[in-house]
């Protein structure tokens, strides 16, 4: 047991023996009674923009706890520590027929993996892109060249969509399964301090090490990883699973995780011809906008913005359309990042945003993005919201000229409906290359409106983020997915039983440790109902 210190504010320039010293003084005990302690929560405080702080929350061993959190119990900032949660399932005493199946080797597909072969289940995961080393050639080769592998890219391959990107692992969901995700990280190679940093991430060099390592304990553990692996059809039998196919043959099973990324398509396409319920669910569009790095640190941390302690700077912004009452906001910041292409189909483009570890690029860029939901897309069927991704992304891969050329334009040129005709000190980092071109010519109207209304709400916040170097880059389509596939209490789906539709593909997550939180409650359920293989 410990005691739980919240709040602690630091300089910048303080040490560790300051921190002791503070909690010793908060909790009024004299320093040499405390025997450890540990940082559970770092981070920045720049509310105030000239006076930076650190706020720390720490846990704290020390002599005589339980009448020192008596002395201090009106103190809302000071208390026992929590009994950490334990993935104590009791297993279920059915017999299962087949190993489980998992679809998927994303951040919902990978955790579900993990946790059912440390429970002796013996997992199937079937990928249909690569596995991560030969995933990073077909990337690479396509942002140099333009040559698409339509089944191993951005959005599909080992480790989901999350590894090329910028390895985020912020969320708003409340659930201590979210401690187990990043101390399995940890445990496979990321820093260790995504434990306790505020805004933790862990960048797309260190996460294809990280996701690697994942698969090969799942594998050691006894769990099965089969890569270029497509899930083709899914067999049903009386309302339960049957079998599925996969690369054409049929694999008899009765359990099977659905852990589909946002962009399975086609995958999509099948579960709906087939029956499977499934909804049309909001989601947002937009543009990915970059500015010199140096100008976001500037606003957000003024004469400390070079200080060695603070790393590039983020920002969040959000804004209420007072006309259309859409909300406008900043999605996925990527601080000393790239912008990146992002297309998992043939003459579709999509950007996204991708850092590295150390975040040490010259240009910020995030995506600005745009509300959109079912009364907006054209008929009423499930896949409606796909479909008009797809239709934008089409104009988009017209617009900048074919090849996966993006059009790009000044945020300054786009509020005055003019195509830019020369860059200013942002130089746009898409590759495999760009054009100037009116980005209102792939985005809906209401969609322009609404992001002309934003940039002027966010230039009051971030002076400076309207202007001739600030680049915008079309489009962004891939915030969440746009579907849901219903399940039911068990995450079974309401049609098919043991058919568990999981993470960010499902429409039930968004982000890496919210899908992986995801996975492991599919994996849990099977747990409970089903006794282990070994």
């Amino acid at each position: 047991m410990a005691i739980r210190i919240n709040n602690i504010l630091l300089d910048l320039d303080d040490d560790m023996e300051t921190l002791k010293n503070r909690a010793s003084k908060k909790l009024n005990v004299p320093l040499k009674h405390i025997k450890d302690f540990k940082i559970v929560k770092e981070s920045i405080d720049a509310r105030k923009r000239n006076l930076i702080k650190i706020n720390y929350c720490i846990d704290v061993e020390c002599e005589d706890e339980y009448k020192i959190i008596k002395k201090l119990s009106n103190n809302k900032n000071i208390k026992l520590e929590e009994k950490p949660y334990e993935r104590n399932v009791e297993y279920g005493h059915k017999i299962l027929k087949h190993r489980p199946v998992i679809v998927g080797m994303g951040p919902a597909g990978m955790f579900a993996g993990l946790l059912l072969a440390r429970n002796g289940y013996k997992p199937i995961i079937f990928e249909r892109g690569e596995q991560v080393e030969h995933r990073t050639k077909s990337v690479e080769r396509f942002w140099k060249d333009g040559i698409l592998n339509l089944e191993s890219n951005v959005q599909f391959g080992e480790g989901g969509a999350g590894t090329f990107s910028d390895g985020k692992l912020t969320t708003r969901i409340k659930d201590n399964r979210c401690d187990f995700i990043l101390e399995e990280f940890v445990r496979a190679g990321a820093p260790e301090e995504i434990i306790y940093k505020g805004k933790p991430h862990i960048g797309t060099d260190i996460l294809k090490v990280v996701v690697k390592n994942i698969r090969e304990e799942i594998i050691r553990l006894g769990g099965t990883v089969h890569f270029s692996s497509k899930l083709e059809k899914i067999n049903i039998r009386d309302g339960k699973l049957y079998s599925i196919l996969v690369n054409g043959e049929e694999r008899p099973c009765s359990t099977a995780i659905l852990a589909l990324g946002h962009s399975s398509r086609d995958t999509y396409e099948m579960l709906h011809e087939m029956g499977i319920p499934m909804e049309a669910k909001p989601f947002a569009i937009g543009v990915r906008v970059e500015h010199i790095q140096e100008l976001i640190d500037t606003n957000q941390y003024g004469k400390f913005a070079a200080h060695p302690k603070l790393r590039a700077a983020d920002y969040r912004l959000t804004y209420t359309s007072k006309n259309s009452g859409r909300a406008v906001y900043s999605f996925c910041m990527c601080p000393g990042g790239e912008v990146v292409a992002a297309a998992s189909e043939e003459e579709r483009l999509v950007t996204n945003g991708m850092s590295y570890y150390k975040r040490d690029k010259e240009n910020a860029n995030a995506a600005i993005v745009v509300t959109v939901g079912p009364k907006d897309f054209e008929g009423s069927d499930a896949l409606s919201g796909m479909k008009f991704q797809r239709y934008y992304e089409g104009l988009a891969y017209k617009l900048g000229g074919g090849g996966y050329k993006a059009p790009i334009q000044a945020v300054e040129d786009f509020l005055q409906d003019r195509v830019t005709t020369k860059l200013g000190k942002v130089i746009p980092t898409y590759t495999p290359g760009y054009e100037f071109k009116d980005l209102r010519n792939c985005l809906p109207p209401y969609v322009v409106d609404t992001l002309k209304e934003g940039f002027k709400d966010f230039d009051k916040k971030i002076n400076g983020f309207i202007s001739k170097d600030a680049i915008m880059t079309g489009i962004e389509t891939r915030t969440s997915a746009p579907v849901k596939i219903l399940r039911d209490e068990k995450l079974q789906s309401i049609s098919v039983k043991g058919l568990y539709p999981a993470g960010e593909g499902a429409g039930f997550a968004g982000g890496i440790v919210s899908a992986g939180v995801d996975g492991l409650k599919a994996a849990e359920s099977i747990m409970k109902e089903y006794y282990p293989l070994y």
